[in-house]
C-alpha cells in the first residue's frame, strides 16, 4: 500500500551508500598500509634495507631472474660499506633472504599507490566523491608519492659512507608513513555513522593531544631504531643502574645528544612512554567524570589498554635485548595504537556532515 501511495521504503540515501563504498575502500587501504608497516619493520630489523642499491620505480617491479641477474645484484651490494664491514663473505642464498624483504617492502609500497590512485579515479569520475573529500584524497596520493622519494633518500644515506641508513632520514620516513596512515583513518572514520553525538570540548581536546603524543613517541622510537639504541642499557625500570642516568649530554653541542647519543635517545623514548601512559590514564578519568558510560569513555579505556599493552611489549623487547619477534610486534602494535587513537579522536568530533538531506531510497 505504501509503495502504491508513492512512499519509498526507508533505507540508505545515495550519499550514504557512496560514503560506505569509499569508507570500505579506505579500510582496505589501511589494511595494506599496516602490512607495509610490518614488512618495513622486518626489513629494518633484519638489516635488509640496503640490499637493493638502485631506485627503479618501474623496472624494479621485476626481481632478478636467473643466476646471472642474481650475481649482478649481489655484486652491486658488495660495493657498499654494509657488505664490506658487516656482511663480507655473504653467500648468494643469504643475500636472497635480505633481498626479498626489501623487494617485498617496495612492491607493497607500489601496490598501495595503485590501490589509492585507481579507485580514487573511479569514485571521482562517477561522481561518488563529496567535494570536501577530493582535496583530502588527492593529498593522500601526493603524500604517497613523496613517501616513495623519501624512502629512496633514506636508503641512499647508507650506500656510500655508512653501514646503515641515517637515523634522521629513517625518522622522517616512518613519521610520514604514520601521517599517511593517520590521515587515512581520520577520513575513513569521518565517513562512518557515529553511535553518539560529539563529545565535550575538554575530552575531545585530550583525545587529540593523545594522538599527537602517540605520533611523537613513534618518532622517538624511529631514532632508537636508527641508532640501534635498544641493544644497550637493557634494564628496566633503572637505566644504566640509575633513575636519571649520567652521560646524557656528553656530546657538543648539547642538542645533538637528542638525535645522535644512543643513551639520550633511549632515555627520551622511555620518558615519552611514561608521559603517554600517564596522559592516557588521565584521559580515562576525565572522560568517565564528564561523560560516564558513554561510547567515548569506553573508547578511552580501550586506548589506555592498548597503551598499557604496548608498554609491556616495549619493556619485554628491551630487557630481552630486542629479539626479532618481539621487536616486530612492538613496531606493529605501535601502528595499532596510532590507528585507534586517530579513530578515537575523529569519533569524538562526530562524522562529516552530509552535503544535503537526500531522499531515502
Amino acid at each position: 500500500m505504501a509503495a502504491q501511495a508513492g512512499i519509498r521504503p526507508i533505507g540508505l540515501s545515495v550519499e550514504e551508500r557512496n560514503r560506505r563504498m569509499v569508507r570500505y575502500w579506505l579500510y582496505l587501504v589501511l589494511l595494506v598500509l599496516f602490512a607495509l608497516f610490518v614488512v618495513g619493520g622486518a626489513t629494518r630489523l633484519t638489516g635488509s634495507g640496503l640490499s637493493i642499491t638502485e631506485w627503479k620505480p618501474i623496472h624494479g617491479v621485476i626481481p632478478p631472474i636467473g643466476e646471472a641477474q642474481w650475481q649482478e645484484e649481489l655484486e652491486k651490494y658488495r660495493q657498499i660499506p654494509q657488505y664490506q664491514e658487516i656482511n663480507r663473505g655473504m653467500s648468494l642464498d643469504e643475500f636472497k633472504t635480505i633481498f626479498w624483504w626489501e623487494w617485498g617492502h617496495r612492491i607493497l609500497a607500489r601496490g598501495v599507490g595503485f590501490l589509492v590512485a585507481l579507485p580514487l579515479a573511479f569514485f571521482w569520475l562517477t561522481g561518488r566523491l563529496e567535494s570536501h573529500l577530493k582535496p583530502k584524497l588527492l593529498g593522500l596520493l601526493a603524500l604517497g608519492g613523496l613517501q616513495g622519494f623519501i624512502g629512496w633518500w633514506m636508503v641512499a644515506s647508507g650506500l656510500s659512507e655508512r653501514v646503515s641508513v641515517s637515523q634522521y632520514r629513517l625518522a622522517v620516513h616512518l613519521v610520514l608513513a604514520c601521517v599517511i596512515f593517520t590521515a587515512t583513518m581520520l577520513i575513513a572514520r569521518g565517513l562512518a555513522p557515529h553511535s553518539a553525538p560529539p563529545t565535550a570540548t575538554r575530552t575531545r581536546s585530550q583525545a587529540g593531544w593523545l594522538l599527537v603524543l602517540v605520533l611523537f613517541q613513534i618518532y622517538l622510537g624511529a631514532l632508537v631504531a636508527g641508532l640501534h639504541a635498544g641493544l644497550t642499557f637493557n634494564t628496566w625500570p633503572l637505566m644504566d643502574g640509575q633513575v636519571w642516568p649520567s652521560g646524557l649530554l656528553v656530546m657538543d653541542p648539547a642538542w645533538v645528544n637528542f638525535f645522535e647519543n644512543p643513551k639520550t635517545v633511549q632515555f627520551m623514548h622511555r620518558l615519552g612512554a611514561y608521559v603517554l601512559f600517564a596522559m592516557s590514564i588521565w584521559h580515562v578519568i576525565v572522560a568517565w567524570r564528564e561523560e560516564p558510560r558513554s561510547p567515548h569513555a569506553r573508547r578511552a579505556m580501550v586506548l589506555f589498554a592498548l597503551v598499557l599493552a604496548q608498554a609491556i611489549i616495549g619493556i619485554m623487547t628491551l630487557v630481552m635485548v630486542v629479539p626479532l619477534g618481539l621487536a616486530l610486534t612492538h613496531h606493529a602494535f605501535a601502528i595499532v595504537v596510532l590507528g585507534f587513537a586517530a579513530a578515537h579522536w575523529r569519533a569524538a568530533k562526530g562524522p562529516y556532515p552530509l552535503p544535503s538531506q537526500a531522499i531515502r531510497v
